[in-house]
C-alpha cells in the first residue's frame, strides 16, 4: 500500500489491517477499495465476515454480443468465456484444454502483436500484449483458463478466453479497468489479423512440436541409450530364440536386446519425419484460408517470429486451405505415435515375459524389484514398470483412433474435431515421453541376465538340431527332435543312437555360439 493507502486505513482496527494486507495482490486499486469499503462497515458491527462480505467484488459486468454476464473479479477472462462454461458443462476440470495449448497461444498473441506493431499497431497496446501474452506463455495465468475440450470444434472459445484474459491484463497494465476493453480490445487488438480458425490450429502445432521436442524425442532417446547398453553388456551371453512362443535357434541376448533398440531408433526417426508438415503454420489464413483481413506479409513474419521464440524450425504453410480444413499434419504424427506405441509394447512384453517368475516363469532376466507386488501374497514382486509401459501403449492406440476419425471429419473449409485431436496428441506425446524415461530409470537400466536359468533352458532346446540340417538332411534331423521329445532324451543321445551321427560329429557341428549368424 502506498503512504495515501496507509492514510486511509489509520482509523481501522489491527484485525482489519491484517486482513486488508491479505488482500493487497488483489489485481485492481478498484477490487481492492471495494474491500476496504466492506471491513470498513464490519468494524462497526465488530463482525469479521457475513455472507455479505464480498459481495461488492465478487462479480463484474462484461458484455458480448448476446449481452451481460457476470464475471468472476478476480478473473481475467471475459464473458465469453463465462458463456462457454454455461453452455458446456462437459467433464469438469479433468477435461480442461491442455495447458500446453494455452502456452502455445501465448506465444502465437505475442508473435501477432509483434508483427502488428510492425503494421501500425499502437506501440503501447501491442507491448501490452505482448507482456500480458509472455505471462501465459510462462504459465503464471493458467487460472485464468477454465474452458473445457468439448466446446466449438473450431476451438473459437478458447482463442476467445485467451483474448479476453490477454486483453484485460494488457488494460491492468496500462492501468485501465478490467472488462473495458479499452484501451486493448480482445478482438480489435489482440486477434488483429486473425480467426480462431487459423490461431487454433496454429497452437495446435505449436503445442504438438513443442511437446514433441522437450519429452517426447529425450524419453525416447533415454530409453534407446538404455537399452543400447544393455544390448552391449548382455553381446557374450548365449540363449535359445524363440518363434512363436516355441523354442527356435540360439541368439545372444545381446542381439535379442538390440532389436529393442532398433526399434526405438526407428520410432524416434518417425517422429522426426512426421515433423516437418507439423512446423507449418496456418497463421495468416484467418477463417477460410484467404487472409482475409491481414496485411501482405503476415503470415510469413508470425511464423518467422514464432520460430524465433521457440527455437523450432516453424514456417507459414504453404496452403492455407488445407491447413484449416484438413489435420493430416498431425494425423501423420499421431500415426507415428502409434507405432511408437506398436513398438514399446512388444519390447516390453518381452521383458515381462523373459522376467516371469521367479521359479516357476522362464526367469532368463531378473527385473529390479521396486516395491511390494500384492496385498495378499506375502513376498511377491511384479513387473509393474512393464505393466505401466503397455497400458500407456494401449492408451495411445486408442487415442490415436480417435484422432483418425477427427482428422477425416475436415467438412468443406474447415476441421471442427481441433480441440479432440490436439488433446490426443498431446496425451500420446506426453505419456510416451513420460513412460519411457520411468521404464528406463526404474526397469532397463536395473536389468540382470540370469545366465544359470539360460544356459538351462538352451542346453535343453531341441531345435539346437538345426545345426545339423547340412550334415544329414532336414528329415532325418526331424526325426532326432521328435524322438529326443517323446522320450524325453537328449538330441545327441537319441542321434547316437539311431545312427545318424557320432558323439563327436555332434559335438563338433551342435555348438550353439557358432548358431549366431552366416557362415
Amino acid at each position: 500500500m502506498t503512504g495515501s493507502n496507509v492514510q486511509d486505513y489509520a482509523d481501522l482496527p489491527l484485525i482489519h489491517l491484517y486482513c486488508a494486507a491479505m488482500f493487497r495482490s488483489l489485481r485492481s486499486l478498484q477490487q481492492f477499495n471495494c474491500y476496504r469499503l466492506t471491513f470498513q462497515r464490519h468494524s462497526v458491527s465488530n463482525k469479521l465476515f457475513s455472507t455479505s462480505t464480498m459481495a461488492c467484488s465478487d462479480f463484474r459486468i462484461e458484455r458480448d454480443t448476446f449481452g451481460e454476464l457476470k464475471v468472476p473479479a478476480d478473473k481475467y477472462y471475459g464473458a465469453q468465456t463465462v458463456r462457454s462454461t454455461m453452455n458446456f458443462k462437459i467433464g469438469g476440470p479433468t477435461e480442461r484444454m491442455p495447458i500446453q495449448v494455452i502456452k502455445a497461444f501465448g506465444i502465437l498473441k505475442k508473435a501477432a502483436a509483434e508483427v502488428n506493431k510492425d503494421y501500425g499497431l499502437d506501440p503501447n497496446v501491442a507491448d501490452a500484449i505482448v507482456q500480458a501474452a509472455e505471462e501465459v506463455s510462462a504459465g503464471k495465468l493458467d487460472e485464468h483458463f477454465p474452458l473445457v475440450v468439448w466446446q466449438t470444434g473450431s476451438g473459437t472459445q478458447t482463442n476467445m478466453n485467451v483474448n479476453e484474459v490477454i486483453s484485460n491484463r494488457a488494460i491492468e497494465i496500462m492501468g485501465g479497468k478490467l472488462g473495458s476493453k479499452e484501451p486493448v480490445h480482445p478482438n480489435d487488438h489482440v486477434n488483429k489479423s486473425q480467426s480462431s480458425n487459423d490461431t487454433f490450429p496454429t497452437a495446435m502445432h505449436i503445442a504438438a512440436a513443442t511437446e514433441i521436442h522437450h519429452v517426447l524425442i529425450p524419453g525416447l532417446q533415454t530409453l534407446h541409450d538404455a537399452l543400447a547398453a544393455k544390448a552391449e553388456e548382455f553381446k557374450d551371453i548365449i540363449k535359445i530364440g524363440r518363434t512363436h512362443t516355441q523354442d527356435a535357434v540360439p541368439l545372444s541376448l545381446g542381439q535379442e536386446f538390440g532389436g529393442y533398440v532398433q526399434q526405438v531408433k526407428y520410432s524416434i526417426e518417425r517422429v522426426k519425419a512426421a515433423m516437418p508438415r507439423v512446423y507449418e503454420l496456418a497463421a495468416g489464413g484467418t477463417a477460410v484460408g484467404t487472409g482475409l483481413n491481414t496485411r501482405i506479409g503476415f503470415a510469413e513474419k508470425v511464423a518467422s517470429t514464432v520460430a524465433s521464440l521457440t527455437g523450432l524450425p516453424f514456417v507459414t504453410a504453404p496452403n492455407k486451405f488445407e491447413a484449416l480444413a484438413a489435420h493430416d499434419a498431425l494425423v501423420e504424427l499421431s500415426g507415428a505415435l502409434n507405432t511408437v506405441a506398436v513398438s514399446v509394447m512388444k519390447i516390453a512384453n518381452d521383458i515381462r515375459f523373459l522376467g516371469s517368475g521367479p521359479r516357476s516363469g522362464l526367469g532368463e532376466l531378473i527385473l529390479p524389484e521396486n516395491e511390494p507386488g500384492s496385498s495378499i501374497m506375502p513376498g511377491k514382486v511384479n513387473p509393474t514398470q512393464c505393466e505401466a509401459i503397455t497400458m500407456v501403449a494401449a492408451q495411445v492406440m486408442g487415442n490415436n483412433v480417435a484422432v483418425t476419425v477427427g482428422g477425416s471429419n475436415g467438412h468443406f473449409e474447415l476441421n471442427v474435431f481441433k480441440p479432440m485431436i490436439i488433446k490426443n496428441v498431446l496425451n500420446s506425446a506426453r505419456l510416451l515421453g513420460d513412460a519411457s524415461v520411468s521404464f528406463t530409470n526404474n526397469c532397463v537400466m536395473g536389468i540382470q541376465a540370469n545366465t544359470e536359468r539360460i544356459n538351462k533352458l538352451m542346453n535343453e532346446s531341441l531345435m539346437l538340431v538345426t545345426a545339423l540340417n547340412p550334415h544329414i538332411g532336414y528329415d532325418k534331423a526331424a526325426t532326432i527332435a521328435k524322438t529326443a521329445h517323446k522320450k524325453g532324451s537328449t538330441l545327441k543321445a537319441v542321434a547316437v543312437e539311431l545312427g545318424y551321427l557320432t558323439e563327436e560329429q555332434f559335438d563338433k557341428w551342435v555348438v550353439p555360439s557358432d548358431m549366431l549368424g552366416p557362415k
